[in-house]
């Protein structure tokens, strides 16, 4: 018996004592090929001898000290470098425990920046149905995954509005292209501001590579032009959650580099830390950090752990090594030897519909009729039995159901480390073709 409480109450986990490369070891010695970097998190492996270094040596110095006292040089530092690596004029860095803390935030710091400036009817938010941006409260009500949501939705704000998602694939209508679905769609956003009143909206809040709970699907091009145009023609902040597709994993540092625009205030995490340590991280732009400055000068936000310093020192070490050229080099090129090998095995696959992407972060998303589009029927459980058979044969993936529209759908999501070789890639590949084999013949 466990006192542990684990996610999964019936769960019977194997316990991990190890880990090398991409690779994790269980008690039993099975090793398992971490082909999801567990939830996009470990983007380099789970041996990293310079990222453990930097922890051990800040342990020597002070592990941690209350952000309301003192702050610390790795702090400092990685403040400094995020700051100097983020697009445009985002130069502040609020460095927290993980992504549902940064989403939490970024919507306060919307709401608190619109207050300092005299704007005090702007408080509702907008964000995208098929979305997912963390677990806590606010960010919950943000997203737009239904199943995470409902049981929770008497507790959750009535100021958070949703618009259609930017789903190319699936949604656009016959002979529609690419750029004018995502015209289109973005117009969504300006209909929804005019709706509610462009004096009462703080922000408007999305993934630039929709994760979890789409399956790793990228805006079509112009799509967050667009958007950005919207946003700043109606005083409305621009967030954007890179939470799990930023930090190199799209093959840019920050997922916003790809659409060549600038967020008013970006939040990170998952692989920041890789794993090594918790942290996360909302940067915001100089306009808003000068509000609070010339304002307030308080930020009405705050949680234990903030700019935690050996959390700091680890995250510091891993973004030495993800912001190279060379590493995020690497990242395009292996992301496009999987994309290649993923269509040579499953692009026509009778039941695997779309694939799609970018970087070393791919969804497949799963089909009973490749025609129509329509989805397997939800009792199948078909995201489970995949997770599962996989895991069997040792290989880990992010499989999650409710893809089309929170009860229908099934896609696998992909996102290995950035030290995936053409070893890994060839394991991979044999495990996924043998798990998908076996799920389907248990429909």
């Amino acid at each position: 018996m466990t006192h542990l409480f684990h996610r999964q109450t019936s769960a019977d986990m194997p316990v991990a004592v190890s880990g090398y490369g991409p690779y994790i070891v269980d008690a039993a010695g099975k090793h398992y090929l971490d082909a999801c970097g567990g939830a996009a998190v470990s983007c380099l492996g789970h041996d990293h001898a310079a990222v453990k270094e930097a922890i051990k040596q800040q342990l020597d110095h002070i592990a941690w000290a209350h952000s309301g006292f003192f702050s610390s040089p790795p702090a400092e530092e990685l403040g400094t470098l995020l700051a100097n690596l983020a697009p445009g004029d985002i130069n502040h860095v609020y460095l927290l425990s993980g992504g549902s803390e940064a989403v939490e935030a970024a919507l306060k710091l919307a709401r608190q920046f619109h207050l300092e400036r005299g704007a005090t009817e702007k408080s509702e938010i907008i964000a995208r149905r098929q979305s997912y941006h963390g677990n806590t409260l606010g960010a919950l009500a943000a997203g737009g995954n239904i199943p995470r949501k409902q049981p929770f939705l008497p507790l959750m704000s009535a100021n958070m509005h949703h618009i259609g998602p930017c789903y190319y694939w699936r949604w656009a209508e016959a002979g529609e292209s690419e750029f004018d679905y995502g015209q289109r769609m973005a117009n969504e956003l300006a209909d929804k501001i005019q709706e509610l009143g462009p004096e009462n909206v703080a922000a408007f809040i999305a993934e630039p590579v929709v994760g979890a709970t789409l399956g790793a699907v990228p805006a079509v091009d112009g799509y967050f032009a667009r958007i950005r145009e919207i946003c700043d023609q109606n005083d409305v902040l621009l967030i954007l959650d890179e939470v799990m597709c930023g930090m190199g994993r799209t093959g840019y540092l920050f997922a916003s580099e790809y659409d060549r625009i600038t967020p008013d205030i970006v939040c990170i995490a998952k692989g920041l830390g890789a794993g090594y340590q918790p942290i996360g991280a909302m940067l915001c732009h100089q306009r808003i950090y000068a509000a609070i400055e010339q304002g307030s000068g308080f930020f009405q936000h705050g949680h234990t752990y903030l700019a935690h310093a050996t959390a700091a020192a680890g995250a510091l070490a891993v973004m030495t090594e993800i912001s190279s050229p060379a590493m995020l080099a690497q990242v395009h090129d292996t992301g496009q030897s999987l994309f290649n090998r993923l269509q040579e095995s499953f692009g026509q696959h009778p039941f695997i519909g779309d694939i799609r992407g970018r970087g070393l972060f791919w969804g497949l998303e799963f089909v009973a009729d490749r025609e129509t589009k329509a989805a397997f029927d939800p009792n199948h459980k078909l995201a489970k039995k995949l997770k599962q058979i996989a895991f069997n044969r040792g290989l880990m993936i992010y499989p999650m159901s409710g893809t089309v529209d929170g009860i229908e759908g099934d896609h696998v999501l992909l996102a290995p480390p950035y030290i995936f070789d053409d070893s890994h890639l060839d394991e991979l590949i044999d495990k996924l073709q043998l798990t998908v084999d076996d799920a389907v013949a248990q429909l």
